[in-house]
């Protein structure tokens, strides 16, 4: 069986998610949501009070515990031990936290272990930081999508508000801007752009935008499997 493999990486709120999420639904194949993986254990880790700091601590949290990504008519439901926790991986101090864990070197091994058997089986669209670039290094179309911190920090505060998550737009541009420091020096798969990937900038374009450029991208692809 043949099989497509897409992967979107990108600074934070840059549209990966909501562009992948479309993608994934035209074509009819799995989305997965790798940042969610890492918010998952950010927010576990954060529920027990450990040292984000603390790789080791941290590790011992993600061993015990399963986390699970599920597809639901909603889109994507992330579980940890059977616990819904969708929207609360969601909130400010996940957020701001999430790159702290990102980056312990043992955490992004296991996590992108999981990541690459979910690839393995299954057509995917697959989106994060480090998907071209490390998860996926051989994927079929890789699409790296920037937009200005401005932008970025704006859509993340209309997000936040349309789920009643208190958010501040200044707070938001400096927590950006922040992420992406970190991302890209984190010494562990930092934030960059695969060689082969197709940049995209999205500052001005529409989430409907992007997924028909990218779908145009993919249409050879599309074609040889037989998609419509």
């Amino acid at each position: 069986m043949e099989l497509i493999s897409i992967a979107i990486d990108g600074p934070a709120a840059a549209g990966k998610s909501t562009v992948a999420k479309q993608i994934a639904k035209k074509l009819g194949i799995i989305y997965v949501d790798t940042g969610a993986m890492y918010r998952a254990l950010t927010y576990q880790t954060l529920q027990e009070n450990i040292d984000l700091e603390d790789e080791k601590a941290v590790m011992e949290i993600l061993n015990k515990i399963d986390i699970r990504l599920a597809q639901d008519k909603e889109g994507q439901r992330v579980f940890i031990n059977e616990k819904d926790v969708t929207e609360a991986v969601r909130y400010p101090d996940v957020t701001a936290s999430v790159s702290v864990i990102a980056k312990h070197p043992l955490v992004r091994k296991k996590m992108v272990a999981a990541q690459q058997e979910l690839a393995q089986d299954n057509s995917v669209v697959m989106d994060g930081r480090d998907i071209g670039s490390h998860v996926l290094p051989d994927a079929d179309v890789k699409i790296f999508l920037i937009a200005s911190v401005t932008e970025r920090a704006k859509r993340r505060f209309e997000e936040n508000r349309q789920k009643g998550i208190p958010a501040d737009l200044h707070t938001l541009e400096k927590e950006i801007e922040k992420r992406d420091e970190l991302d890209s020096t984190r010494e562990a798969s930092p934030l960059v752009k695969a060689e082969d990937a197709v940049e995209l900038d999205t500052t001005s374009l529409s989430i409907d935008d992007v997924t028909n450029k990218i779908l145009e991208i993919c249409q050879p692809f599309i074609e040889k499997l037989g998609i419509r």
